[in-house]
């Protein structure tokens, strides 16, 4: 600690900052459906899952050192390609709150780094092959395969209750699934903690290296393991509301056995990847099995506008964070001038964020609130019509009125026939 410079402690907490924001525009990712289906109350669900973030930070070190050692090459990185990565990571996760779209921190924070190292060093100092097999096919598979899985996993939860008609019975069983949901959702919690709290010690444990401080190929030491999982948890129980509201409103409508099933799968996916050392986007993972679990429900339905509004920040995320990045780079490079320059277009733009978000306020009070008041898709509307009705309602519930066709207008003036 003795040797970190005012430069490397500018890095440090700015980090910590980025971890901050990962964890309140991540919030969602462990406790959108369980707040959407009324398992927890919104309070109580991000206090829960700030505590599990927290213990989860300490449960391996395998991300953190994908990160420090392996996207970018350590040998000859300045501290100040971090600072410029963080920048770049920063501005896009609050740009992205403020739209209410859960994109991925992760490609946000590597958007940053790839751009900043390659406008310092040049594309020789980014090790394309760990981008493509622990960035970008994760990025593609895990969707895929948290969604599937939530699907299959919906269609069989519907299938075992299909003969559950006693409204007791009914009621038990959601009561059931609510349950399952609470936990669930800590196990979500945990692995994100696990997952993305890692990606700041990396961040930071990267910076060290390159200011002298560690020697390259280090782990964490314990002071920033224990400081990147309280920044994540204090982000976390703030609560990104307006993600919040996106995930657990806008994509589908959630049964409590979707919850259940959606959040089983995600974390599943996370905790899998984070054991391998796959630093995969928990963001795209959730999102996936919540957009599986709508679609594994007879009668759901996936808002596909929100869904698509997600998926192009899904694919602008690394390019954009890497042009910012890029670009805080190019003026860091000037000197502690252009440094400073860099630190106070963080803080404005950062600013300038949060006033817009002022406008219309999200919070735990109108979180439940439907996104953006958005109908559902022709498309789906369509299919649900055709579609049986989800287990557990009843014929007596269902009714279809078929107006009469309005008279002519010249009936009511019409003579009647005489015989």
């Amino acid at each position: 600690m003795e040797h970190i410079t005012l430069l490397l402690a500018i890095v440090v907490v700015t980090a910590l900052v980025f971890d901050f924001t990962n964890g309140f525009h991540d919030t969602a990712n462990a406790m959108a459906t369980t707040i959407s289906t009324g398992a927890l109350k919104p309070k109580t669900a991000v206090a829960m899952s700030a505590v599990l973030n927290l213990i989860g930070a300490f449960l391996s070190v395998e991300v953190a050192k994908t990160i420090s050692g392996g996207i970018v090459n350590e040998n000859g990185l300045r501290t100040e390609v971090i600072f410029a990565a963080l920048v770049g990571a920063i501005l896009w996760n609050l740009l992205t709150w403020l739209v209410g779209l859960p994109s991925s921190s992760s490609h946000a924070l590597f958007g940053g780094l790839i751009g900043a190292a390659v406008m310092s060093a040049g594309w020789s100092s980014i090790n394309g092959g760990t981008v493509v097999t622990k960035v970008l096919l994760p990025a593609i598979a895990a969707p895929l395969v948290a969604g599937l899985a939530a699907m299959l996993a919906t269609k069989l939860t519907y299938r075992i209750n299909r003969n559950v008609t006693d409204p007791n019975q009914l009621k038990s069983t959601a009561k059931g699934y609510r349950a399952g949901q609470i936990a669930s959702a800590g196990l979500v919690s945990l692995a994100h903690g696990t997952n993305d709290a890692q990606k700041t010690m990396g961040i930071i444990t990267l910076a060290l290296v390159t200011g002298g401080v560690l020697a390259p190929g280090s782990n964490p030491p314990m002071w920033v393991i224990v400081s990147a999982g309280v920044a994540i948890a204090l982000g976390t129980y703030l609560g990104g509301w307006r993600i919040i509201r996106t995930m657990g409103k806008g994509l589908t409508d959630l049964q409590p056995p979707q919850g259940f099933a959606a959040q089983t799968s995600a974390a599943t996916v996370i905790l899998a990847s984070s054991h391998l050392g796959f630093s995969l986007s928990t963001t795209q993972s959730c999102s996936g099995a919540v957009m599986g679990a709508g679609l594994g429900r007879k009668g759901g339905v996936v808002r596909w506008s929100t869904a698509t509004r997600m998926f192009v920040a899904w694919g602008l995320t690394l390019p954009a964070a890497g042009l910012v990045g890029a670009g805080a780079e190019f003026l860091t490079k000037q000197g502690p001038w252009g440094i400073a320059v860099t630190a106070i277009l963080l803080v404005g733009g950062s600013f300038a964020i949060w006033l817009a978000s002022r406008r219309q306020p999200v919070d735990h009070t109108n979180v439940n609130d439907t996104a953006d008041g958005e109908p559902q898709e022709i498309v789906t509307t369509a299919i649900a019509a055709v579609q049986p009705p989800p287990i557990g309602t009843h014929p007596t519930d269902l009714m279809t009125t078929i107006p009469a066709p309005a008279p002519a207008p010249d009936d009511t003036a019409r003579p009647s026939a005489t015989v």
